[in-house]
């Protein structure tokens, strides 16, 4: 024990605003993070570009989740507060003050930087205006062809009510005054941008982009014949897009349930932002917003194209050199034989002798966790397979189609679809479906509770009995995404930790009130009480040491918890993606803590755990929860211990480089992130790709060599 006993308040730190950052702003801190690699000469361009697109489309959601969530708070006059003390209205004017400074940013990086940077290259951006003869008459028959089939302008009159505008969808505001009337009376119409058409048309050069609304708008008179267009201009809503689920369905069918709420949230949500060009008039903005029930504050002016998002498809160009030197995925070489062959056993065979630790992207997604689902599908002597699915990529989506092609074959398959997963909630459905229609066993989990833990169980007869094989990862099971998030997963046949997933199996499928594991920590029964635990072990210990990395920290709980361990002399290392409200280095309250953040070209993604000294013995955790409310009270989450000494040092490998000062950003009591670069060649991600390759390129040899 430390002189100084642990300390969970004290008189000097009582207000919330001194002991926690606001979670708004901070994730709006990170979004800022992402402008800075917007700003980043060093980077290659269109990958600026890219990270443009993806602060757009951050901001984006933010809108729709956390905007719309504190609007209705506000309007319901609920008094909420937030951690740090502040009410919804207080948040909302704070973020509205935040938002303009960045968008600020975006305006000047878009038209100072990237666009002549473009424009050296070979890639512009082109005006209407600007544009000869000869290409106006070859886009006018596009148009003629292509767009104006598509488009559907509505009036607003006495017989046009003001139409339902859906939410991110970019329209063209439009002033029309009829000619053959003397009164001058001007209407409103609005024509929607086809979301389905290249928002960046590329002329026939290849070199020049000329966006689509603008030649909508150049064309737009045809739409109105016998009218005169007075005026043209783009705008943008955002809608709320919270869910509402009305479980009073037959028979409680969830999925009719959700279906139901996705349609009410497409035509009722309110709209929680409108963003403008500049060049919109006060006769067209204000009967906008007031159709759109919006206050002046919820109004955002740009002088840049609305929806940056739409940058993402330039990123397709055959442009290498102005791209990141593309990272082809090595298999891990413990997997190399097992993963080599489909149809062979070679996956429980290792693992009957040792757990593997794999590390996406840097390790291949398919030739493990991909192969491994295979080659329990194909082998006749796997009797079932149980697998979680928070988030899927597309159509072809080879685990789903594994898992199909598994019941085909008379193994008892098990697939528990999380149909409430933001924004992905109308193609977990069609999954779902698509799995009931295979033959597999479809849940939907427990009431009232998200499952977001990440495990799959394959069991096995063989000569000796019943065997069970189990994969528990950080990140989804989605092939796409697996390549560009940065995730951990185990594979396993231990006894304890499939025997517990087994029992976890049963409680999302079952009537089981599964509340003690041996191994695992699952929220929201045992989970927060054991990271509790481990942090108090660490505070009362003489050499504490914790060292944790997740995506978000804003669980007020958890803070607390890590201020006392700071306090009573423990060493706190903490690697935030994103949200942070803990406020490190405040002398009495959390000197002893420090807080990173790597950002790069993959999302960081994976949630680790490390409590203890190299003296006394460290305790390992990988698994899906980040350190939110949201996490341990609400979802299904589940951390697993991870006992190989092999694996722990890859962990701690990860804690190393992420928490070098190479290339990453650090946080401050006052809340400020500080970049520091040391050496941009040492950055995290840089030098783990490294190790990949070097460990592929020996497992290569040792193979080469034979036994």
């Amino acid at each position: 024990m430390h002189d100084s006993a642990p300390l969970t308040q004290t008189e000097s730190f009582a207000e919330p605003s001194q002991r926690y950052f606001n979670r708004e702003l901070s994730w709006l801190d990170f979004n800022e993070r992402v402008l800075e690699l917007v700003a980043d000469s060093s980077i290659p361009l269109l990958e600026r570009v890219r990270f443009l697109a993806i602060f757009s489309l951050n901001l984006d959601q933010f809108f729709q989740v956390r905007v719309g969530e504190l609007q209705a708070q506000r309007e319901a006059k609920l008094g909420k507060r937030s951690y740090d003390g502040q009410t919804p209205a207080e948040q909302l004017h704070a973020i509205g003050v935040r938002v303009r400074s960045l968008l600020e940013q975006v305006e000047h990086l878009f038209t100072e930087e990237l666009v002549p940077a473009l424009r050296t290259r070979d890639v512009l951006f082109t005006t209407y205006a600007e544009l000869g003869e000869d290409d106006k008459q070859q886009l006018k028959r596009i148009f003629e062809a292509k767009i104006f089939p598509v488009l559907t302008p509505l009036s607003v009159d006495p017989a046009h009510p003001f139409p339902y505008i859906s939410t991110l969808s970019l329209n063209l505001a439009v002033i029309v005054r009829d000619r053959d009337l003397d009164d001058g009376a001007h209407r409103f119409a609005r024509v929607k941008v086809p979301p389905r058409l290249p928002r960046f048309m590329a002329l026939p050069d290849g070199r020049r982009f000329l966006r689509l609304e603008e030649l909508i708008a150049a064309n737009v008179g045809t739409l109105f014949p016998g009218m005169e267009v007075l005026s043209h201009c783009p705008f943008r809503v955002t809608r709320d897009a919270s869910l509402e689920v009305d479980m009073d369905v037959p028979a409680g069918d969830l999925v009719l349930a959700i279906e139901t709420g996705l349609r009410r949230r497409r035509r009722t949500n309110l709209v929680c932002r409108l963003e403008v060009d500049e060049s919109m008039s006060s006769e067209v903005l204000e009967p906008l917003t007031s159709e759109l029930e919006l206050e002046h504050d919820d109004v955002y002016t740009s002088r840049v194209p609305l929806d940056l998002y739409a940058l993402s498809a330039l990123y397709q160009l055959d442009r290498p050199e102005l791209k990141n030197e593309r990272y082809l995925p090595v298999t891990q070489p413990q997997l190399m034989a097992a993963a080599r062959d489909k149809h062979a056993t070679g996956f429980f065979d290792l693992l009957r002798t040792t757990d593997v630790l794999v590390h996406h992207p840097y390790e291949a997604f398919q030739t493990s966790v991909q192969a491994f689902l295979e080659q329990a599908a194909s082998d006749p002597a796997v009797l079932a397979i149980k697998h979680t699915l928070y988030r899927t990529s597309g159509p072809t989506n080879a685990i789903v189609h594994t898992l199909n092609r598994a019941a085909a074959d008379g193994k008892q398959v098990v697939a528990l679809v999380e149909l409430r997963a933001r924004f992905d909630e109308a193609a977990n459905i069609e999954w779902a479906r698509m799995l009931e229609e295979a033959g597999v066993h479809v849940v939907y989990g427990v009431v009232g509770l998200k499952t977001h833990c990440k495990t799959a169980l394959v069991v096995r007869q063989e000569a000796d009995g019943i065997r069970r094989y189990c994969h528990i990862g950080t990140g989804n099971y989605n092939p796409t995404t697996a390549g560009s998030y940065e995730d951990i997963g185990i594979f396993s046949a231990d006894p304890a930790l499939c025997a517990d997933l087994s029992e976890l199996f049963n409680y999302l499928t079952g009537c089981s009130r599964q509340a003690a594991y041996r191994r695992i920590l699952v929220a929201p029964e045992s989970l927060r009480s054991a990271l509790m635990q481990e942090i108090h072990t660490e505070a009362e210990a003489p050499d504490g040491e914790i060292a944790i990395k997740v995506n978000n920290l804003a669980d007020p709980g958890i803070i607390d918890a890590l201020y006392a361990a700071s306090q009573a002399g423990a060493t706190v290392d903490l690697l935030v993606r994103s949200i942070c409200c803990l406020r490190p280095g405040v002398p009495g309250l959390s000197e002893r803590i420090r807080v990173r953040s790597v950002l790069g070209r993959f999302l960081e993604h994976s949630r680790v755990f490390r409590f203890g000294s190299e003296a006394r013995g460290r305790r390992y955790y990988i698994g899906s929860a980040d350190l939110m409310v949201r996490n341990l009270d609400e979802r299904v989450e589940v951390l697993a211990p991870v006992d190989d000494p092999a694996l722990r040092q890859r962990l701690d490998e990860v804690f190393a480089l992420g928490l070098a000062t190479a290339d990453s950003w650090h946080l401050d009591a006052q809340g400020e992130w500080k970049r520091v670069r040391t050496d941009p060649a040492a950055h995290a991600q840089t030098r783990l790709q490294k190790l990949a390759k070097e460990r592929w390129a020996a497992g290569a040899e040792r193979a080469k060599a034979g036994p």
